[in-house]
């Protein structure tokens, strides 16, 4: 019992770990005039939105524009996990 509870100590300090390595890093996505800024904790930083989109074009794009930082972020989040053991490691 005291083993799993050590594990799962481990297991949750590894995690942390890994978030504040994210948190300090910076993706920035652009495309179709909308620039958008999150940190690797998924929480904007900044958006950006040129003044010359219509109403309609900030509606279609945004969410693509979204997706794609978040795709970024989750690639990033991977290559942090095997730097740090793998998946395995983190008890998966």
């Amino acid at each position: 019992m005291f083993n799993k509870l050590k594990q799962f100590k481990d297991l949750r300090s590894k995690a942390k770990t890994l978030q504040n390595a994210l948190a300090e890093e910076k993706f920035t996505v652009e495309k179709h005039g909308i620039k958008i800024t999150m940190d690797g904790n998924q929480k904007i930083q900044n958006l950006e939105i040129d003044r010359n989109l219509s109403v309609s074009d900030i509606e279609k794009n945004i969410p693509d524009v979204f997706a794609d930082a978040l795709k970024k972020i989750q690639k990033e989040q991977v290559k942090k996990m095997q730097s740090m053991g793998g998946l395995e490691n983190f008890g998966l």
